[in-house]
């Protein structure tokens, strides 16, 4: 599955700060950079494994396991709810390597009893031992990025995969795993609403347990950006998105986020941590962290590229402080945005005392902007539970738009599924 991007604050300076009441919920995310070459749209921090198909695998889990360690006084204590392997593409390492960062994490941390632990695979790099392998490690929900089962598309977003082998793979990974995401795309170059429609069901024919259906969309620093291809109008993209939903209601998947299909119970426990604003640790090349104290709220970034960052965590004399890119103190009001910005995500929404307990912050404080939404016809408030109406949904950027601090609002924009 497709990660979702944790929103990064706006700023960079720290003020007086409310306290928290109590800690927010706390997922592991580890980070995998690798994958077999670059996609033209992808703009996560990936890198192309060397011409021989090497890349360090043994000594990137030392590492791993060394930045773990330098993280612990940020997260002492505390239970891990979910475990995420992102990329770059995961699948490419072994199952005894997963095994290894996943036992020593064990080790160092409380893992609940139901922890949901995620690993990205993607159909090309895998065989059906590595199925075996990966369940035997730990992992017990496997998302699967297919993209599109068309060849034309799959060409066109530069997957090193076939329709035949996207099929074997789901063949594969389902005598192992009753927890299957698979990752979709529509609006893709070229694309007819038709062949969108095959591409759904195709994918609701294995009967898995959750789906992402991502709008394409060009991002800044990707090949797709610089050289853009043909791209369905608005209003097909938007017939797309009607028809997806439509089609997965029918098929018993509830639509529980914008991109975000589920079987009842089957919902990704890590990425509706991200959209309630709870609290992440990521560890790895580029990972991001979300870190909670009474008095404040930590961002981090760990450096890029997986060489500088491995030699970073593997000196003597290491320190946290080496392995962090960006570091910054989130302010009062980028708190209420952030937590905006993700749980209005949610077609649930949420209830205003999560507000107060993630944020510090009392709902009153951001009355206006529900005032203001509410007559916009974007949000429904009722006592115990603020959601997106439809129209929220389907303009979710001028609905979280209302929510950005004054001073943010001439230069900032906002990178959210349509």
């Amino acid at each position: 599955m497709k990660k979702a991007t944790p929103v990064l604050s706006l700023s960079t300076s720290a003020s007086t700060s409310p306290r928290l009441t109590e800690l927010p919920p706390l997922s592991l995310y580890i980070h995998l950079p690798w994958c077999v070459k670059k996609c033209p749209y992808c703009d996560f921090n990936s890198h192309a494994i060397n011409a021989d198909k090497t890349f360090p695998e043994a000594e990137y889990i030392v590492a791993l396991k060394r930045d773990l360690e330098l993280s612990l006084p940020l997260i002492w204590r505390r239970p891990i709810t979910s475990v995420f392997f992102g990329g770059g593409t995961p699948s490419l390492f072994s199952g005894a390597a997963i095994e290894e960062i996943l036992s020593y994490a064990r080790m160092l941390l409380s893992f609940a009893l139901d922890i949901e632990i995620t690993l990205e695979a993607n159909p090309g790099t895998l065989e059906a031992q590595k199925f075996v392998d990966f369940r035997s490690a730990g992992i017990n929900r496997l998302s699967i990025g297919i993209q599109s089962f068309n060849p034309k598309h799959l060409q066109a977003l530069g997957r090193i995969h076939n329709e035949t082998e996207a099929k074997r793979a789901i063949e594969q990974a389902q005598p192992h795993f009753d927890n299957i995401n698979l990752d979709l795309m529509y609006a893709l170059p070229e694309q007819a609403l038709e062949e969108a429609q095959q591409d759904i069901n195709t994918a609701c024919s294995w009967g898995v347990a959750h789906l992402s259906a991502y709008h394409l969309t060009l991002e800044p620093n990707t090949w797709f950006y610089r050289h853009p291809p043909k791209l369905p109008d608005e209003d097909i993209a938007a017939d797309m998105q009607i028809m997806i939903e439509h089609t997965l209601a029918e098929k018993g998947y509830q639509h529980y986020e914008t991109s975000a299909f589920a079987q009842p119970r089957k919902r990704c426990m890590h990425n509706l941590n991200y959209w309630q604003y709870g609290d992440y640790l990521g560890i790895g090349a580029g990972a991001h962290s979300k870190i909670s104290f009474r008095d404040k709220i930590i961002r981090q970034m760990r450096h890029k590229h997986p060489r500088h960052y491995m030699e970073q965590v593997m000196a003597q004399d290491a320190h946290l402080d080496d392995l962090i890119a960006t570091e910054h103190t989130v302010t009062s009001q980028d708190r209420s945005f952030e937590f905006m910005m993700n749980a209005l995500r949610l077609t649930d929404g949420f209830d205003p005392r999560l507000f107060h307990a993630h944020t510090g912050l009392t709902i009153s404080s951001i009355q206006q902007q529900l005032t203001t939404a509410e007559e916009r016809g974007f949000v429904d408030w009722q006592h115990d539970c603020i959601r997106p109406t439809t129209n929220g949904r389907k303009f979710l950027n001028d609905l979280l738009e209302i929510f950005l601090p004054e001073q943010k609002q001439s230069n900032h924009s906002h990178r959210t599924q349509p």
